[in-house]
């Protein structure tokens, strides 16, 4: 888009306490049926207003519609198995009870075509669209069926395609990709995980983004995060292959992070979607303190591509805690568009 630092969420904002159970993952609907698809509509709506009032130039859903951004996109593939469940190693970082994956995977219709389209009847603002990476799925899963990675993988890019290219017709603008996987697997990563991530985007006109954080703000995330040590070097891991590739943004985390702002320079060249919220504290940021991140982002990424961002979903927070975190960053983002136009 033409406007300068144009912001954007990474993911999701929390769900109003009538739709479903507030700061929490996998929450539960309250509602059924017809009912459950107003509401729903009725969460996007106010989600939308929320992020416009905020002064968020590219909007999206919030994912008000879905309860996870991996398993609500796998629940509607066939191959899968939900009620036959095996404990695995999530990202290496805690166990988890998921599905199985039984036969082939495909999908038989879109998944979040329909809410795509309402959602652009909504708005003549810029959308962008979250669907998980290939890597994150799989490793959201056990697999009886393939018994490897990287050929479901694979299967995955290409049904993530299929979804894609559907969403690009509903009028989304940029279309992300999440792959938290992508900071622990970094063989993989660099073996096949990029070359599936560029087949979930093959023939794509809409801009393209890759979503690579440290995870929610949960208990699991952050307590990984105390091992790390006080420099956060993953994405020196796999930013130069990412660089090579034809997605067109990453986005990353920047704020109250140990990662070191100058890997940013490793994709030079590149959009880059800066994270400039905490998501993993209560405490809302200053205008200040956004700005003071984007201005130290700069030193490694041209103005022009740069996009103000929240580190990761914000979810599991409370919705008054998201709102000032929304409002935190249009306002730091301002800041230094005027810093820039002066």
């Amino acid at each position: 888009m033409n406007k300068l630092l144009p912001t954007a969420t990474a993911g999701s904002l929390p769900k109003p306490v009538w739709l479903a159970e507030p700061e929490k993952l996998w929450s539960p609907w309250k509602l059924q049926g017809d009912e459950l698809i107003e509401a729903k509509q009725d969460a996007l709506r106010v989600s939308l207003s929320e992020q416009q009032r905020a002064g968020i130039d590219i909007v999206s859903d919030g994912e008000q519609t879905r309860q996870h951004f991996v398993t609500t996109f796998i629940e509607h593939l066939t191959g899968v198995d939900f009620d036959k469940r095996e404990t695995v190693r999530i990202r290496d970082r805690y166990d988890a009870s998921v599905p199985t994956v039984v036969g082939a995977v495909s999908r038989e219709k879109p998944v979040f075509v329909e809410d795509a389209k309402f959602l652009r009847a909504q708005t003549d603002a810029p959308i962008k669209w979250a669907l998980p990476g290939p890597m994150t799925m799989i490793d959201t899963l056990y697999d009886a069926h393939y018994k490897s990675r990287e050929k479901l993988a694979w299967e995955f890019a290409k049904i993530l395609n299929e979804e894609a290219k559907e969403l690009q017709a509903a009028g989304v603008d940029i279309i992300q990709f999440d792959e938290p996987a992508f900071n622990v697997f970094f063989d993989e990563v660099n073996d096949w995980g990029i070359a599936t991530l560029e087949r979930a985007i093959e023939g794509l006109n809409c801009e393209t983004a890759v979503h690579i954080c440290y995870g929610y703000g949960i208990k699991a995330n952050t307590d990984w995060k105390k091992t790390l040590g006080n420099e956060w070097r993953q994405y020196e891991k796999v930013f130069p292959k990412l660089q090579a590739s034809n997605i067109d943004l990453v986005s990353l985390e920047c704020q109250n992070s140990h990662v070191p702002m100058d890997l940013i320079e490793l994709i030079r060249g590149k959009k880059v979607m800066v994270g400039a919220i905490d998501v993993a504290s209560a405490t809302v940021e200053t205008p200040e303190q956004v700005a003071d991140t984007l201005r130290k982002a700069l030193r490694f990424v041209d103005a022009d591509k740069l996009y103000p961002c929240t580190n990761c979903g914000m979810a599991p927070l409370p919705r008054h805690v998201a709102r000032g975190k929304l409002a935190a960053l249009g306002a730091g983002a301002e800041i230094v568009r005027q810093e820039l136009s002066a």
